[in-house]
């Protein structure tokens, strides 16, 4: 498991970073929040650890901005604020659970564990994968902290393939699906709407997320073909 944790207490830090350790995850830390977001938007984490009080940006502002840009990473905020009202303060902010501090390891390392099996795509409508993450409802498209604009045509490929993601799916059947079962579009066309979706959505990122399987059509999915 991939966790970062933004808290401005190095020493909760050291504490938590050799406690996940020991369990074998891989820990990165930020001990602010403008720091944390950064580091949020430019590496994938399988869950993200975030204090409340936190210098240059606090914890409530940071969640906010991670689900505006749909950023798809579970967060557990810690926090010494125990009253109801700031759980569903810190809740409403776009947290996916909270634990007030002191707290034990153990339960710590347990809710990190059930964070990580809910699946990204659970939240909303929104279809995730990695960190592309596309909303159906305001038609946006996310990859990390960038808005990729596509126009419709590219919109509705983009949508088709991550709905099927990790499957193979036919040229025929993405025309068919993108530009309609009585299009005289040809393949052709389909392949330079896909080098134009890649040019967005690939370009400058890894892993490449757009895949040609020869003689079959597109897949779009986080492993690269063998």
């Amino acid at each position: 498991m991939r966790v970062l944790i933004i808290e401005d207490d190095r020493g909760m830090v050291q504490l938590l970073r050799k406690g996940l350790e020991d369990e074998n995850h891989v820990v990165s830390a930020a001990y602010d929040g403008v720091a944390g977001l950064g580091l949020s938007e430019s590496h994938q984490f399988d869950v993200i650890v975030l204090d409340w009080m936190l210098p240059r940006l606090d914890g409530l502002e940071v969640a906010r901005r991670m689900r505006t840009r749909m950023h798809p990473a579970p967060i557990l905020m810690l926090t010494a604020r125990d009253a109801v009202s700031d759980i569903v303060r810190g809740l409403d902010a776009g947290t996916d659970d909270y634990l007030t501090k002191p707290f034990s390891f153990a339960e710590f390392l347990a809710r990190l564990r059930a964070l990580a099996r809910r699946p990204p795509a659970a939240s909303g409508n929104r279809i995730v994968v990695g960190d592309l993450a596309l909303d159906p409802d305001a038609r946006r498209v996310f990859r990390r902290r960038r808005e990729i604009h596509l126009t419709r045509t590219e919109y509705r490929l983009l949508e088709f393939l991550m709905e099927r993601s990790g499957r193979i799916v036919s040229r025929r059947a993405i025309i068919e699906a993108v530009w309609g079962s009585d299009t005289n579009v040809e393949e052709n066309t389909l392949d330079a709407f896909v080098r134009l979706l890649r040019a967005k959505v690939d370009h400058g990122y890894e892993p490449k997320l757009i895949h040609t399987v020869r003689g079959l059509g597109y897949c779009l999915r986080l492993e690269a073909e063998e």
